[in-house]
């Protein structure tokens, strides 16, 4: 018989059958000697009630930093028999176990999970307390793993070498879609890799590569980076926070997106990029008609730099959905004028302005288009109020990467003024 049928004839037999993972784990607690952990069995149990398990599939979120419940974080231990128990269960189609205490053991059991599982598309290990060794693990397990979409490795400190494993990885692999390497202590040999890689893999849609650490002032990553966006054709998303990135950076990043057509989303937050450096990125707006979402938060663009972006998106962009220029050391002028570009520009909806210098003029600015319902309350951060006769703006809690470490314990938020991002034009169901 074709090995693909037996699968198929498998799969839909577990899928008629009503799951009971709780139970399924108990019983391989007991068969390894393993003690229950009471977290992950009433996760479990949760599952086992869920109305929609079997037609939608369901993620398991085990996440450790959950605060409305008794959370006993996951060991190397647990995971071992929750691998165990998931091998069979086709149903879970992601796996969250972010903020748990994961090591380079534990590890090994989800590599050979992803080796032999063919149905689970979304996996969070972030903030765990992987290294190395268990980077390789993973990467080396998605050589040959065809159905996981997304994988968050944010936080855990695979450094230098574990980011060349994935680099490797993506040479081959060609169906992960979202990659999250941030905060990984990620290295210039790594970063050099993965957009040399880039350049041919056509699969990933959104990377996250934020804060490497680097040794060096020639942004050479930043260069091989804005070489990749020239031939890649694919990628959506892309997140450069803190690259040192100054004036070479940008402006060989703004003459590669002269070139590209389909990078969506661009996150230059927390760089070193001044007043006369977004000269290039106001001149590429002008002409640009791809990038949605724009993220200079904590840079020093200052007026000069917020009035280039006003002109390019008064009297030219109208692609544009998204800005943030949250701390920029920006007074009234440059605040100002992006307010007028609103009132002109109709496609720019969501702007971030907090941490800036706010006067009466911007307070003005700013409340007029809200009352007038050109910016809509929860589109941006700020909120005025009245006091003596005088307007204020105070600070609202939004912004384009407001969930990008946590999530509300009572599920995603489906407001995307609330968490922006790639919410604004979703490239698919997982991002």
């Amino acid at each position: 018989m074709n090995p693909a049928y037996r699968i198929s004839i498998k799969s839909r037999h577990v899928m008629s059958v009503p799951p009971d993972l709780r139970q399924q784990y108990l019983q391989t607690c007991q068969n390894l000697s393993q003690p229950e952990n009471h977290f992950v069995a009433r996760v479990l149990q949760e599952a086992d009630e869920s109305d929609n398990i079997q037609a939608k599939g369901i993620t398991l979120k085990i996440a450790g930093n959950n605060r409305l419940v008794p959370v006993q974080r996951v060991t190397d231990e647990d995971v071992q028999v929750l691998a165990s128990v998931l091998c069979t269960a086709v149903f879970v189609t992601g796996l969250d176990l972010r903020y748990n205490i994961l090591t380079d053991v534990g590890v090994r059991h989800v590599a050979t999970f992803l080796q032999e599982n063919s149905t689970l598309r979304y996996l969070n290990l972030m903030f765990n307390d992987i290294g190395t060794s268990g980077a390789e693990l993973i990467a080396n397990a998605l050589h040959s793993n065809e159905t996981l979409l997304h994988l968050r490795m944010t936080g855990n400190k695979i450094g230098n070498k574990g980011g060349m494993y994935f680099a490797s990885m993506l040479q081959v692999n060609c169906t992960l879609e979202k990659l999250d390497l941030g905060d990984c202590d990620l290295g210039t040999q790594c970063l050099i890799a993965i957009a040399s890689v880039l350049t041919q893999n056509k699969a990933v849609k959104a990377i996250n590569l934020n804060r490497p650490l680097l040794y060096s002032q020639e942004e050479e990553t930043t260069v091989h980076i804005a070489l990749m966006l020239k031939n890649n054709s694919s990628l959506v998303e892309l997140h450069l926070c803190k690259h040192e990135i100054r004036s070479l950076g940008v402006k060989r990043l703004c003459e590669a997106l002269y070139e590209n057509c389909s990078l969506r989303y661009l996150d230059l937050s927390c760089n070193k990029i001044t007043r006369d450096d977004v000269k290039f990125l106001g001149e590429l707006l002008k002409q640009n008609q791809t990038l949605e979402i724009l993220d200079l938060n904590s840079n020093r663009i200052e007026d000069d730099g917020a009035i280039y972006l006003s002109e390019a998106l008064a009297l030219y962009n109208r692609t544009l959905k998204a800005l943030s220029v949250v701390s920029n050391n920006i007074r009234g002028k440059g605040l100002v004028a992006l307010s007028q570009s609103m009132k002109i520009n109709m496609e720019l909806s969501y702007i971030y302005i907090w941490g800036n210098n706010f006067d009466e003029a911007v307070s003005t600015a700013f409340s007029e288009l809200i009352q007038a319902g050109r910016l809509k309350p929860n589109c941006t951060d700020v909120e005025p109020y009245e006091v003596d006769g005088h307007v204020h703006l105070a600070e609202l809690s939004h912004g384009l990467k407001k969930h990008y470490y946590w999530t509300p314990s009572y599920g995603e938020v489906n407001n995307t003024a609330a968490n922006a991002s790639l919410a604004i034009a979703a490239v698919s169901q997982y991002f």
